[in-house]
């Protein structure tokens, strides 16, 4: 875990509201944004009774996103994640040079 800050949550916080988890477990969502660390690499996420794990970790700023960065969080278009986002963070300002913690993940296959 070189030079990655200690965690803020756990694995088990890393996807929790439930149209998130649906997502997950069709395959349309493989990242999730924090603004902390939740996993490290390695780490099992376990959604309904199948285990997701963690491929990489980094930070990107909002600014940064793209619409395919948005597809990875499950939306068709930035602008979508962005109003997802912000309804449920109703008094977070979006503001493109904030840092957040990228969660990539992959189910896992036994």
């Amino acid at each position: 875990m070189d030079n990655l800050p200690e965690k803020t949550c756990s694995v088990e916080r890393l996807v929790t509201v439930p149209e998130d988890v649906q997502k997950v477990l069709n395959g349309e969502k493989t990242a999730t944004r924090r603004n902390g660390v939740y996993a490290y690499p390695d780490e099992i996420m376990v959604l309904d009774g199948k285990e997701f794990k963690v491929d990489k970790l980094y930070k990107q700023s909002l600014g940064e996103m793209t619409d395919e960065h948005a597809k990875q969080e499950g939306f068709s278009t930035m602008e979508e994640y962005k109003e997802s986002i912000l309804a449920m963070h109703p008094k977070m300002p979006w503001i493109p040079t904030m840092s957040v913690w990228v969660h990539e993940f992959s189910p896992v296959v036994k």
